[in-house]
């Protein structure tokens, strides 16, 4: 048996084994201390392997899928190995000591998984795959659990952005990616070879050229055939459904880098929990498949101007009339989710459950079409919708005559096929059943003829039908002319049978079997009856979604008083009363009021510079604008009293930071990069929000540096912006840039205790308030005093000197971006000046000088 193991272990080197051992799957050696201590179960010993006990653990295989949920969020990988063959046929191979047949059957990994257990109902479950080829770059996602298939067009300075887009459960790389370092496995480079990737989508959907699904490049070719042959791999050879791929490019939606993402909270706090996000304040949908479908145009705000109109149409027209929100909410909210019964159906793990689920999906789809088919005027969107949702009557007919209303998960045991379908079927139940009644009819005459009222007819798998009695009244039953025959002793009972029970035995027991065997044709005939029309009914489960997205942000509207977002031409950002989701939501909850604020960007006011006080709303409202642009463009209303604005290409945020300690990066570094990364993409489409850049570092240099960036985005970008600081002399460059504003927010010391008003004012603040908010923290009085008697020193010096901005003034207009010379760097000298010759020792000097003599001779 250990050889046998060894082998299977060798196949997934990379995994934990899950071997199958009657009813447990056990896991030995290093797997079994691993899972011990993931699962919390208990670690044991057997046997003998090379002079050492084996340690060995097991989980029940009814309980697996909880064990596999916990060992799958702790970063492992499962791969099962199933008892391909039974007992009698090893037997009948091998004699009487034939070890049973095992090959693994699948391997369990994050981005593959179809259970509904193991998977988040409200969050897509992608697994992705890089692809490159001459010098261009693409990603295939997919999510197994829905068969939805995306084809990304990108570049290698977009690839982090996208991924951090689709936040999949796992990325695939070929060994030999310039991308390595991002994803999770690393596979044969021949599995992304561009060729062969398009013969595997010829292949899978049964196609002579691909022309159909669109224009496929050479990355994107090698990428989807490197995840077409992942999933092969980890389903050993029975693809789980994908649906023909989607191809789209990045410029199709707004472009999100990664710490954009992250410092806005779109979809996950920087904790990673869903709660306190974006998502988690706009989200009204009543389905699962309608918060995936959300989550993703939150992720992915659209660039297409018309496509967004359409969306909030549909928004409107729920918005607009609340008898027909609610209705088609509690139509929806009854709804099981099809896409996703029909993924564990398509990859041979489906339930009849999930037929039911089908089957009841798809008429409650139905009906809701009918009802959207009457509405006077709808938008174009639903229009499109309503036909998606019909077309499956033949099939919920055949659902509806075949299953009984609330099918099993588990097929084993059977009951699943409704009575009257089949009608074989009806005869053997009703021989079974006769067979059960004569059983018990059984039982009242042995009891009689034994005189044992405590008599019993059990079954069991081993002995099948027999008779139990307490092992006190089993001397009756002893004798030769009893008509019993022994069969069993246990502690406290004693087992027989009797050829009347024999006879009625057999016949239930074969009754039984063929019925459960013509219960399990049924079912193999009703799932091909599914998947022949699986595409059809993927479109379904689309549309019952975006329906129920609309419907939702209706809902999230009118709940709000949120407003419809008016699209226009030119770069501007014009919101009166606008509101960050997110913290109105927490100030109310705590029975607050929010303060709503305005914010005018247009093409000749595009920057604004925004002062005041800490804790006084600055990052908040420079947070609100940017939410609602990326709430505008998925196609929902904004939490304001009116916004126009137009479509911006790419998001930047650089507010808050942390150290990146893994890449020995200081959180000034990490406020470089990004900034950087602002300054070197932004274009007049775009939209920034910035956030005490400058700040990790001295005075001087932060204050230039934050000086340089300004200028930099009013003349180079010349993107609409928001730039918060607390560098007072930033204001000068209101009288150099024209299209520069001065902003505050509003603060006031009454009694000696500061009030933040929240509130913006239009030009700077009177000063920062700095030592009040100090004492609002907390900090000892004599701390606050020494800082006021310190403050007072450096403003008199301040006012002697002229400061921090003396000499600005004679700074040449935007001589910032004027080409610099660099300066020429004397190597030889810089490593002199960092000699220390006092402490260096006999053999450090000798190797100083070594460099020296490189560094001369260079």
């Amino acid at each position: 048996m250990m050889a046998q193991y060894l082998a299977l272990k060798a196949e997934a080197a990379d995994c934990l084994l899950f071997y199958r051992m009657g009813d447990f799957f056990e896991l030995f050696h290093d797997d079994a201390k691993i899972a011990s201590a993931v699962l919390d179960i208990a670690l044991t010993a057997r046997g003998e392997h090379e002079g050492a006990k084996i340690p060995m653990c097991g989980v029940p295989i009814h309980a697996a899928e909880g064990y596999l949920a916990r060992l799958i969020k702790a970063g492992h990988r499962v791969a099962i190995a199933e008892q391909v063959e039974t007992p009698e046929e090893a037997k009948k191979r091998g004699g009487s000591k034939a070890l049973v047949a095992r090959a693994i059957v699948r391997v369990v990994t994050a981005g593959t998984l179809t259970e509904e257990a193991l998977l988040d109902a409200r969050a897509a479950n992608w697994c992705v795959a890089v692809g490159e080829a001459g010098g261009e770059v693409a990603i295939a996602a997919a999510d197994v659990s829905t068969g939805r298939f995306e084809l990304i067009e990108t570049d290698g300075h977009a690839l982090a952005a996208t991924i951090a887009r689709l936040a999949p459960a796992e990325v695939v790389a070929s060994e030999s990616s310039a991308f390595a370092e991002i994803a999770t496995s690393l596979r044969p480079r021949i599995d992304f070879d561009s060729a062969a990737g398009e013969a595997r989508l010829k292949a899978l959907f049964g196609v002579a050229t691909l022309d159909g699904f669109g224009s496929f490049s050479r990355a994107g070719l090698a990428a989807a055939g490197g995840l077409v042959a992942y999933l092969d791999h980890t389903a050993r050879g029975s693809l789980p459904f994908l649906r023909p791929p989607l191809v789209s490019r990045n410029d199709q939606c707004m472009a999100v880098d990664a710490a954009t993402r992250e410092s806005l909270e779109l979809t996950r706090t920087t904790s990673g929990s869903r709660s306190g996000s974006l998502l988690d304040a706009v989200d009204r949908t009543v389905t699962g498949a309608g918060a995936r479908l959300l989550g993703a145009d939150i992720a992915a705000p659209l660039m297409n101007r018309a496509e967004i109109e359409a969306r909030l149409d549909a928004v409107t027209r729920f918005h607009d009339d609340p008898g027909l929100r609610d209705g088609v909410r509690s139509a929806l909210r009854a709804l099981p989710d099809v896409g996703r019964a029909l993924g564990r159906i398509a990859a041979g793990r489906g339930s009849p459950r999930d037929l039911g689920q089908l089957r009841d999906g798809l008429d409650g789809a139905r009906t809701l079409g009918d009802r959207l088919e009457q509405l006077a005027d709808a938008p174009p969107l639903l229009g499109q919708l309503v036909p998606a949702l019909r077309g499956h009557g033949a099939l919920v007919e055949l659902l509806t005559r075949a299953l009984v209303p609330s099918p099993p998960i588990d097929a084993a045991n059977g009951g699943y096929i409704a009575e009257g379908y089949d009608a074989a079927l009806d005869d053997l139940r009703a021989t079974g059943a006769g067979g059960r009644r004569a059983i018990a009819a059984l039982e009242a005459e042995f009891r009689t003829r034994t005189g044992v009222n405590a008599l019993k007819i059990r079954h069991n798998g081993v002995l099948g039908y027999h008779i139990e009695v307490p092992a006190r009244a089993a001397d009756a039953l002893m004798k030769a002319d009893s008509g019993f025959t022994h069969r069993q002793t246990l502690a406290g009972c004693v087992r027989f049978n009797a050829p009347e029970l024999h006879d009625v035995a057999l016949k239930v027991t074969q009754a039984g079997a063929h019925a459960l065997a013509a219960e399990a044709a049924h079912l193999e005939e009703l799932t091909g009856q599914v998947l022949g029309t699986r595409e059809a009914i993927a479109a379904t489960a689309d549309a019952l979604a975006r329906i129920d997205v609309a419907a939702g942000l209706a809902e999230r509207a009118a709940e709000g008083g949120w407003a419809r977002p008016d699209l226009v031409d030119h770069a501007c950002l014009e919101i009166e009363g606008g509101r960050h989701p997110v913290v109105e939501a927490a100030i109310a909850k705590a029975g607050g009021r929010f303060v709503a604020n305005d914010c005018r960007l247009s093409e000749d006011n595009r920057l604004w510079l925004v002062t005041g006080p800490n804790m006084g709303g600055k990052s908040t409202f420079l947070r609100q604008n940017a939410l609602i642009a990326v709430l505008a463009q998925a196609g929902s209303y904004v939490p304001a009293t009116r916004a126009t604005l137009g479509l911006v290409d790419r998001l930047f945020s650089r507010v808050g930071a942390s150290d990146n300690l893994a890449r020995g990066r200081s959180t000034f570094m990490v406020e470089m990069v990004e900034t950087a990364a602002i300054l070197a993409q932004a274009t007049p489409r775009s939209f920034v929000i910035l956030d005490e850049v400058g700040r990790g570092t001295s005075t001087y240099d932060g204050l230039a540096i934050a000086w340089a960036v300004v200028e930099a985005i009013h003349e180079d970008n010349r993107c609409r912006c928001l730039f918060a600081t607390h560098y007072h002399e930033l204001t000068r460059l209101a009288e150099r840039c024209e299209a520069l504003s001065l902003h505050h927010v509003r603060a006031r010391e009454w009694k000696g205790d500061l009030v933040l008003l929240h509130e913006l004012g239009e030009g700077p603040a009177d000063r920062s308030y700095g030592l009040a908010v100090a004492r609002l923290a907390g900090l000892p009085p004599a701390t606050v005093a020494r800082a006021k008697a310190v403050l007072a020193k450096l403003e008199a010096g301040r006012q002697k000197t002229g400061g921090l901005a003396a000499g600005l003034d004679d700074l040449p207009l935007f001589a910032a971006i004027q080409p610099v010379e660099q300066e020429k760097s004397d190597a030889l000298r810089s490593e002199l000046a960092t000699l220390d010759l006092d402490a260096l020792s006999p053999r450090a000097a000798l190797d100083a000088l070594y460099r020296l003599k490189e560094l001369a001779r260079d």
